[in-house]
């Protein structure tokens, strides 16, 4: 019946600060060794404080589990028109004071929905999440940062300009993306914005309408799809997305829509003739191969090289412009040598101001010829400190090993496919930025702030359904148990 319950209801599974080592006594004497517990039992076994505030709706009514699935009806639709309007950009086509503004207006209603729907809800401003942590202290290190920046006015109006927003959005995301259908809508949005781009793309190189260095297609507008570069990071982010949505579902029409969605994709991002974004497809595609191709790597391996051979011998500029990345004397215009001297310049400058860096905005003071890192990890080095590097790697990596985890425990089972797929595709997509983002300053851009928000809230629903967070936790006491049990000489737990 709990197990029933779980599945019906969402609600944030949150760890139990009970279970520590004091408790860990009471949990060996009352856990039965056999490997078959249940959920039932799983939950009983923690004390009536953490069932309270892990979402135990056992003494719920109906109308209280219905809000608490449903709750955030409001924030939610604001948040997906703040996402429409983030993509769409309506200032940049329709010019006026509404439209320069609308974005803000709706971000401001978005907050005015969320933070008293949460606080009635769950009592606090966000769950306690570590990729919520995380992302604070990252935000911490940049307001640290203006101070004792080199220009602070830089420093302050790249703090409160898109970064903060993307902070903010970010915490909005993880707590109202609480179904599957809000997560699946978000998605669906990201998709139709990314197939709207890659055929305006196709349609000025039919055109002729190659504007960037004579060949290459350009960006839309001056926002998140501004230059090339940028509107290849976005869809080589969002391919493997389509790619699992393509494997998770069972439909011939919807397979063969999002896997044409992924294909028109693909033409978009060699288009754009993006060094970091041919790199970041390489290994998004080498991840989905080996993780869902596993019965037949070895043909899906053959078939890539083939295709890749094949899309170089049909673009040729392609691949003069893929191998300008180790020979910078193919590059026509000399921007790889110029990328490798700013990479130089920014590590240089990171090691130089370790601790709270040059200041958000500020490398360009110190940079050649006033151009930005075009490296996320060096910006941020360079910019807000070593300290807030390493938040930065471990916001991103978070939650990939945690989608791992999930992908590790939904392997072979049918019931499971949708998490599995969907859990793969965003590791891929995660992963896919690491590797772009090494071309770009987009560290405070949106790109990464949304995928860890789709893969937390993926992870939660996962929880949330199975309560595997909760027996995990429980699992991790029997294990510190046993290893004190080991220390000590005491092959009985309960005697201790």
């Amino acid at each position: 019946m709990m197990r029933r319950r779980l599945r019906n209801d969402y609600q944030p599974v949150k760890r139990s600060k009970g279970l520590r080592a004091t408790s860990t006594m009471a949990l060996a004497d009352a856990t039965p060794k056999s490997k078959g517990v249940t959920t039932d039992r799983r939950l009983s076994l923690e004390s009536p404080k953490a069932r309270d505030t892990s979402g135990n709706l056992s003494g719920l009514n109906g109308a209280t589990k219905t809000l608490l699935k449903r709750g955030h009806v409001f924030s939610y639709a604001a948040l997906w028109l703040f996402t429409l309007l983030l993509y769409a950009r309506p200032a940049e086509f329709y010019p006026s004071a509404l439209t320069a503004s609308i974005a803000l207006i709706v971000g401001l209603i978005t907050l005015g929905f969320f933070v008293p729907t949460q606080l009635a809800l769950e009592g606090t401003l966000t769950a306690p999440l570590r990729e919520v942590n995380l992302v604070l202290l990252f935000g911490l290190a940049g307001l640290l940062s203006i101070p004792l920046a080199i220009s602070p006015a830089d420093a302050w109006y790249e703090f409160s300009g898109t970064f903060i927003r993307c902070i903010v959005i970010f915490i909005v995301i993880v707590n109202v993306v609480r179904t599957h259908a809000r997560l699946k809508a978000l998605l669906f949005l990201a998709l139709c914005v990314s197939i709207w781009l890659s055929l305006s793309a196709i349609n000025d190189y039919r055109l002729g309408l190659m504007t960037v260095e004579g060949y290459r297609v350009s960006g839309r507008g001056e926002g998140l799809f501004g230059n090339p570069n940028d509107m290849a990071l976005h869809l080589v982010t969002i391919i493997p997305i389509a790619m699992a949505l393509c494997f998770a579902t069972r439909r011939p029409i919807r397979r063969v829509l999002y896997g044409g969605t992924a294909l028109l994709m693909l033409a978009a991002v060699v288009l754009t003739f993006s060094r970091g974004g041919f790199i970041g497809l390489l290994v998004a595609s080498a991840f989905l191969a080996w993780k869902i191709g596993h019965r037949h790597r070895f043909t899906i391996v053959i078939a890539g090289v083939v295709l890749l051979l094949l899309v170089l011998a049909l673009a040729p500029n392609y691949a003069i412009r893929i191998a300008s990345i180790f020979v910078p004397s193919l590059d026509p215009l000399g921007s790889a040598g110029v990328r490798r001297e700013l990479l130089f310049r920014s590590i240089l400058t990171a090691i130089r101001h370790p601790l709270l860096g040059v200041g958000m905005g500020n490398f360009h003071n110190v940079s050649i010829h006033e151009q930005v890192s075009h490296n996320a990890y060096t910006q941020v080095a360079a910019e807000m400190g070593i300290a807030a590097l390493a938040i930065y790697a471990m916001f991103i990596v978070t939650p990939l090993r945690k989608l791992g985890q999930v992908t590790r425990e939904t392997f072979g089972k049918p019931s499971s496919s949708r998490y599995y797929y969907l859990a793969i595709g965003l590791q891929a997509s995660l992963l896919a930025y690491m590797v772009s983002s090494f071309f770009g300053s987009v560290a405070y851009a949106w790109y990464v702030y949304y995928l860890v928000g789709y893969a937390v809230c993926l992870r939660r629903l996962y929880e949330a359904e199975t309560g595997k967070a909760v027996a995990l936790e429980i699992e991790k006491a029997r294990n510190n148990q046993a290893r004190v049990s080991s220390l000590i000489g005491e092959r009985n737990p309960s005697t201790i």
